[in-house]
C-alpha cells in the first residue's frame, strides 16, 4: 500500500507533517512510504533522514498524487490537487470542512475519502491522535512566552537589594487545551494568574494548577460532549464582557483562547475593556485566525491600542516547530497505526468504527460524517 507524504506549501508554515521517527514505524508496518523532496527542511530534516528509514524520495508531487492510496500532509489541500488524486484514495490531513465548502464539493466529486483530523472524536481511545489538543497544547505555551517578550516587566516576584518586585498578573480567557496550558506556564514562570471559562466544570482543573477561577454569573452553560463549550447567548456574552472587565484591567498580561468549533470564535475583548487596563498590559489573541477574541486584533501583527499590546500571530505552534512536528507526526502515525491490519499490510477504513465516523467527511462521491451533515443543514 503506497503512503505518500507531501510537503507543505503553505506560506510561513514551518512544520512538517511526519518525522523520519515516525517514517520508520510506517516502513515496518510494511507500508511502501514514499516522501517528497526537502518534506522536512522546515525542521532541517534531510531527505537522507527519511531514506535511511526506508522512504522512498519523490520529486514530482504529480506522481505522489496520482500514484497514492493514502495521502499525508499537514494543511488542507489546495483546490488544484484535488483533481489529481485518484478515486479512492484516502486523504488525511486538517480540512477545516465548515469554512472550505468548496474543497469538501470538490473531494466529493472526485472520489476521495477525506479524513478531517479536525473531527477526531474526543474520546479515550482516540487522544493518541488528537490533533486538536497536542497543537492546542504548544499553542498556550507560546502564547506566554510571547507575551512576555512585548511586557516590560518580569514574570515572578523577586526580592532584591533594591526592593521586592511583586509578581505580574496574568489572565487567562478559556480554559480548554490551550488555557491550560497557558495557566500551567504563566505559574512555572512566578506569575499571579486568574481565569475563567463559561463552563463552571473546570474550576478544579484551574484551582489544581494554583490558579484563581474568576466567577461570573451566566446562568445556565454548559459544553458538548466533546468538551467545547456551547455558544453563549447575546445576553450572556454581555455578562461575561461585563465580568471579565474587572480582571482584564488589573492584569499585565491577557490571553484570549475561546473558540467554536466549526464558527468565527466570539468577540469578548472589545475596545471600553482594552482602554480600562493599564498602558503597558499586553493581550495575545489565540484565536486571531478565526476571526478573534479581542477587537482590533490583526492577524501576524502586533498593535498598539489606548498603550495595550495586541498580539496576534496566527500558527502559534509554528513558533517551536520541530516540537509541533514531532507531534502532529506521532498522532498521524498513531492514526495510520490504528486502523493498520498486520496480516495483510493494509489499512482499513472501518466505516462503523467511532473515529472514522466522526472523521470521515466524503467518501466515495458522497458526504459521510452525519455530525457533518447535520451541522450543515442547520
Amino acid at each position: 500500500m503506497k503512503i505518500a507524504v507531501l510537503k507543505e506549501t503553505h506560506p510561513g508554515e514551518t512544520r512538517v507533517p511526519l518525522v523520519p521517527a515516525t517514517a520508520e514505524k510506517l516502513v515496518k508496518l510494511g507500508a511502501e512510504l514514499l516522501v517528497e523532496a526537502e518534506t522536512g527542511a522546515g525542521c532541517r530534516f534531510t531527505d537522507d533522514h527519511y531514506s535511511a528509514v526506508g522512504a522512498r524520495i519523490e520529486t514530482s508531487r504529480e506522481t505522489l498524487l496520482r500514484e497514492a492510496d493514502i495521502i499525508l500532509r499537514l494543511r488542507k489541500p489546495p483546490l488544484e490537487e484535488v483533481a489529481l488524486m485518484r478515486q479512492g484514495a484516502i486523504h488525511v490531513s486538517y480540512l477545516d470542512p465548515f469554512n472550505e465548502l468548496e474543497l469538501v464539493d470538490a473531494l466529493q466529486q472526485a472520489g476521495v475519502s477525506a479524513i478531517s483530523l479536525e473531527m477526531i472524536p474526543r474520546s479515550t481511545i482516540a487522544q493518541k491522535m488528537d490533533v486538536l489538543s497536542s497543537q492546542a497544547n504548544l499553542g498556550g505555551y507560546i502564547s506566554v512566552i510571547l507575551g512576555i517578550s512585548e511586557m516590560q516587566k518580569i514574570l515572578p516576584m523577586m526580592t532584591t537589594p533594591a526592593g521586592t518586585i511583586k509578581p505580574a498578573k496574568v489572565f487567562i480567557i478559556g480554559v480548554g487545551v490551550a488555557g491550560l496550558q497557558a495557566i500551567a506556564t504563566a505559574k512555572r514562570l512566578g506569575a499571579r494568574v486568574e481565569a475563567f471559562d463559561t463552563r463552571p466544570v473546570v474550576e478544579e482543573q484551574v484551582k489544581s494548577l494554583g490558579a484563581k477561577f474568576v466567577k461570573i454569573d451566566l446562568g445556565e452553560t454548559g459544553q458538548t460532549k466533546d468538551g467545547y463549550a456551547t455558544q453563549l447567548t447575546p445576553e450572556q456574552v454581555q455578562l461575561q464582557k461585563e465580568g471579565m472587565a474587572k480582571a482584564c484591567a488589573q492584569a499585565d498580561l491577557v490571553i484570549t483562547t475561546a473558540q467554536l468549533f466549526g464558527r468565527k470564535a466570539p468577540r469578548l475583548v472589545d475596545q471600553a475593556m482594552i482602554s480600562q487596563m493599564r498602558p503597558g498590559s499586553v493581550i495575545v489573541d489565540m484565536a486571531v485566525e478565526s476571526g478573534g477574541n479581542v477587537e482590533g486584533s490583526v492577524l501576524d501583527e502586533v498593535v498598539e491600542i489606548a498603550g495595550v499590546k495586541i498580539i496576534g500571530w496566527g500558527n502559534l505552534p509554528g513558533k517551536v516547530a520541530l516540537t509541533a512536528s514531532e507531534m502532529y507526526s506521532a498522532n498521524l502515525g498513531n492514526f495510520i497505526t490504528h486502523f493498520w491490519d498486520k496480516d495483510t499490510q493494509q489499512f482499513q477504513l472501518n466505516l462503523e468504527d467511532d473515529i472514522i465516523k466522526g472523521a470521515l467527511i466524503t467518501h466515495q462521491g458522497a458526504l459521510f460524517s452525519e455530525m457533518y451533515k447535520n451541522i450543515m443543514k442547520k
